[in-house]
């Protein structure tokens, strides 16, 4: 379980590149839209980029991984954050435990997406945002076969509970911000 875990250097994912590709303030302020102070999750939250965008503006901010040396990471760049280790499949949180919860590349590494997105449902109060790569081919991320299909997704968020969700194309990522 859990064979396209992300394996490499914890600086790669913070390379000013990467974080510039990834438009992290225009994430955050997409999913914190209409928001007051929301709590937030950040599963997966590898090295805790977006959960520090969150935590810098002012949101409580939790996260968990899988891999307890992204929670070591994590906490250097956000002190105040409550991070555990666990999976997206199985989340250690109560029912409605967070206004937002929030994945940024961890759909296409789940070995059971529908189960992930049956935790977020069950976890969340209000919202959850899932930062993914496109549909595509592109010279950066993984390569085609590990993305997602959109279509394919509508479907999965149906069957886990959501009703209503909005699609945000970005300059080199897809939002999706499903609604319960």
């Amino acid at each position: 379980m859990h064979e396209k875990r992300f394996e490499g250097d914890i600086a790669r994912l913070r390379a000013p590149e990467r974080v510039e590709r990834l438009e992290v303030e225009r994430v955050v302020d997409l999913c914190l839209e209409g928001k007051a102070n929301p709590t937030v999750l950040d599963v997966g939250m590898g090295s805790g980029l977006f959960a520090e965008a969150f935590s810098r503006r002012g949101m409580d901010v939790a996260g968990v991984d899988i891999n307890p040396e992204m929670l070591i990471s994590a906490l250097e760049f956000v002190p105040k954050g409550n991070f555990r280790t666990g999976t997206a499949e199985a989340l250690p949180y109560r029912d409605g435990s967070f206004e937002i919860v929030f994945l940024g590349f961890v759909l296409h590494e789940s070995d059971e997406v529908i189960k992930v997105l049956s935790e977020t449902h069950r976890v969340t109060r209000r919202s959850v945002c899932i930062l993914e790569w496109p549909y595509r081919d592109q010279p950066f991320g993984p390569p085609l076969a590990h993305r997602l299909d959109p279509e394919k997704l509508a479907g999965l968020f149906q069957k886990a509970g959501f009703q209503k969700w909005k699609v945000t194309d970005l300059s080199n990522t897809i939002l999706y911000q499903l609604e319960i």
